[in-house]
């Protein structure tokens, strides 16, 4: 869908001034930045004979269609300061987040720890010596350029009904591939034996629907020993089961995005169509094998036993069949191969241009602080936004309008985005702004980021007067609704406080396919806030039931709507620590 958009890493922090409290955590290896390749419009700019009429046309052209990125950097110095000292009426609330955040930061690394080991050290020591194969991780690091990348979702499948499938048992994400910037899914085998779950065949579509939005490159690493048979039923028949991953290879086709793919293990079952179906493939010899029905399927139907490197092994398909179009004695000589195909796609990697840019005027690791525990606890928006634009300049919309909704525009590591930002219940008024300004940024073609911090519940109306205005409101709430589902421009959603209702919706929720949705370890995702659930109406004769109910329906929201179970249901792209946001 973004024809003129691409993605790099940055593998360096910028200077940063005195923190207002000691650095206790170390900033993530995986980060990246969005860079778009011209201001969008039309493809081809108006065209004169000589360079003189050039410059006096371009007067005459909406100034979207001008693109002048030294005069925008110079505008960009002109915009106002924020202000972003903590005053001393907030530092207790200040402390409390601080507290918080330090809890949700120590789990979250945890995790991340516990994922990175795959299926478990003897997993990983059947994988490696047994089998003679190389770990996922491994893989990636012959495979992918010698820079950072970002990966997605890396606690998907924890704690499911089924069990844990540490990454889901596959790994996905965006990196460089001879400067060539492209979208990755490689199975982990050490999972679960490399079996695909519900969760695996979401997560895979996940990074396909990246690779068609921003057509990227796609490359497969497929060891797989084919779907979890008992949990068929959620795997085989719906649009977005398993089936679609194909379907989507043929589209991904259709649009000439190039995927290419490696057989380093087995591939059986569906999985035999993901390297069949791609422009490229590749096999390794010994470890790689492809076929629909293994070995012991045809012991059963015919009594005959065969070998996997005679039913389907690297020889087979390279010599015989033509499945294969490249053959590999080894996954270094493979990974070398798929380099060597990326080089021949023709593509020219886009060049990193180095665009000046100011370091914002407070310390990122005070968003610690600032991250709100609950909804109870939220500190204004700017004090977070100071922390994250560049020079901590904001040139603000509506300043004195609908105040519980901060817009405006403002520089993220030299590129120019519109912020749309919670500081409240999202009111009358600051549904008409928000809806204003979301046009305005899809007019202009500005790429909008959506912090969002929305209100557990909002009040019932008490009054006739009260529900006309409540009325209204929902309406605007609507048209905003409406702006930001149209707005066709790239749109990216940082949840750092909660993700609650209706208002989630509006401020660009997982539901209007935001083109990334992050979460701050603190955040919370829920129809409503558990801790505001006693002024819910209880049923029921019994007063004993009804709190014993009401406690067990707040415990299970107090669980569901933690940010760690909603990004291992893949309801985001990942979380991120705050202290990282403006490299993501």
């Amino acid at each position: 869908m973004w024809n003129n958009l691409t993605f790099c890493s940055v593998c360096k922090l910028a200077p940063k001034p005195t923190p207002l409290l000691l650095p206790r955590f170390l900033p993530l290896a995986h980060v990246f930045k969005r860079r778009c390749k011209g201001l969008g419009g039309s493809k081809h700019p108006a065209q004169t004979p000589q360079n003189e009429g050039l410059k006096r046309t371009s007067s005459l052209l909406p100034a979207r269609l001008v693109s002048s990125k030294a005069k925008c950097r110079r505008y960009a110095k002109t915009y106002p300061v924020l202000d972003g000292r903590v005053l001393s009426v907030y530092r207790h609330v200040f402390e409390e987040n601080l507290r918080n955040s330090e809890a949700v930061v120590k789990r979250y690394s945890e995790l991340l720890e516990l994922v990175s080991k795959g299926g478990g050290e003897n997993a990983i020591l059947r994988h490696t010596q047994r089998n003679k194969k190389l770990f996922v991780r491994e893989r990636l690091k012959l495979l992918l350029d010698d820079e950072s990348f970002l990966e997605l979702s890396p606690l998907a499948g924890l704690n499911m009904p089924y069990g844990d499938v540490p990454a889901a048992g596959c790994l996905t994400g965006i990196g460089k591939i001879c400067g060539v910037w492209c979208v990755f899914t490689a199975n982990d085998a050490t999972v679960k034996g490399g079996t695909i779950y519900p969760i695996g065949v979401k997560k895979q579509l996940r990074a396909q629907e990246i690779a068609m939005q921003n057509r990227l490159l796609s490359v497969y690493l497929v060891d797989s020993g084919g779907a979890f048979l008992p949990l068929q039923s959620e795997l085989f028949p719906d649009k977005s089961h398993g089936g679609r991953v194909f379907y989507n290879e043929a589209i991904m086709s259709a649009m000439k995005i190039p995927q290419v793919a490696v057989v380093c293990g087995s591939c059986v079952a569906g999985g035999a169509y993901v390297p069949t179906m791609a422009e490229e493939a590749v096999i390794i010899d010994k470890i790689g094998t492809l076929f629909l029905a293994g070995p012991p399927l045809v012991k059963a139907a015919t009594g005959e036993y065969v070998s996997p490197e005679d039913l389907g092994g690297a020889k087979l398909h390279s010599k015989v069949s033509g499945c294969s179009d490249h053959f590999a004695s080894s996954e270094k000589e493979a990974y070398e191969c798929v380099r060597n195909v990326i080089s021949t796609l023709n593509y020219e990697p886009l060049p990193e241009e180095v665009t000046e840019h100011d370091s914002p005027l407070y310390s990122s690791d005070e968003l610690l602080g600032l991250a709100p525990r609950d909804y109870r606890c939220t500190l204004p928006v700017k004090l977070i936004l100071s922390r994250l634009l560049d020079g901590s300049r904001f040139q603000e919309f509506k300043a004195d309008y609908g105040t519980t909704l901060v817009t405006g525009f403002g520089h993220v590591e030299g590129h120019l985005v519109g912020v749309v930002a919670s500081n409240g219940e999202l009111t009358h008024d600051a549904s008409l702004k928000g809806s204003h300004f979301v046009q305005l940024c899809s007019h202009r073609s500005i790429p909008i980021l959506f912090f969002q911090n929305t209100a557990p519940h909002a009040a019932e109306p008490t009054s006739i007067s009260q529900a006309e205005a409540h009325s209204n409101r929902l309406k605007a709430q609507a048209s905003m609704m409406s702006a930001v589902a149209c707005a066709s421009v790239p749109k990216i959603t940082i949840v750092i406080g909660g993700c609650y209702g209706s208002e989630s919706y509006v401020m660009c929720g997982r539901s209007f396919s935001p083109n990334f949705l992050f979460l701050w370890p603190n955040a919370r995702v829920a129809l409503v806030d558990s801790r505001h659930l006693t002024t819910v109406p209880q049923a029921g004769d019994s007063d004993s039931t009804d709190e014993s109910e009401l406690k067990h329906l707040k415990q299970r929201l107090e669980e569901e709507s933690s940010a760690f179970y909603s990004s291992a249901r893949l309801w985001d792209d990942g979380i991120i620590l705050p202290q990282n946001t403006r490299k993501v």
